[in-house]
């Protein structure tokens, strides 16, 4: 069975993007290389990621408008759960599986594609906290970056105790905090 992690950026008040969805405080951190240079080693064990549909548009927006060819720099041929009800594009050589319903409905192609390696949850916040609710939630990684925004999307809109998170490290990478997480079932 390969663990789960919710592997992300948030800034210091705790939003993966501003209220306009954008992640512009992510992209003006100095020092943003070493933080990458991490996550690039993580992305490694990675067998399979699993991100919400506001968050694959976010990245084809992305994808199209500033950076053409990150879908392949940065994910490979990973095999990629979406989850929506809608069809999407998809880029040019990436293995995109669309799914919805219950996590508990899906979760076993996941995990299939996944094998022994790590099954990342990109996001959003609420797709992770559906996770938690299915038993499939057990690790959180946030880098923590020395930004603060009004509003935004919160980084886990869920409540998880105190008595179900146990800090297993903290780093530093260039002006970034990463806390690493167990939950606790």
């Amino acid at each position: 069975m390969p663990i789960t992690i919710f592997h992300t950026a948030t800034t210091l008040n705790g939003f993966l993007a501003d209220e306009n969805d954008s992640l512009d405080w992510l992209f003006a951190v100095p020092g943003a290389d070493e933080a990458e240079s991490s996550f690039g080693a993580f992305l490694e064990t990675v067998g399979a990621f699993v991100m919400g549909a506001a968050t694959y548009e976010w990245v084809m927006r992305m994808e199209a408008a500033e950076r053409p060819g990150m879908w392949a720099e940065t994910y490979g041929a990973l095999p990629c759960f979406v989850v929506t009800h809608r069809t999407l594009a998809t880029p040019t050589g990436a293995d995109i599986r669309f799914v919805q319903g219950a996590v508990s409905d899906f979760w076993p192609r996941v995990a299939d594609a996944a094998g022994d390696r790590v099954v990342w949850l990109v996001g959003g916040g609420d797709l992770v906290g559906q996770f938690d609710d299915a038993g499939h939630l057990d690790e959180i990684r946030v880098s923590i970056a020395p930004a603060v925004v009004p509003s935004g999307k919160p980084l886990l809109p869920r409540r998880i105790g105190p008595d179900r998170l146990r800090l297993e490290t903290l780093d530093r990478a260039g002006q970034f905090v990463e806390a690493t997480y167990r939950v606790l079932r």
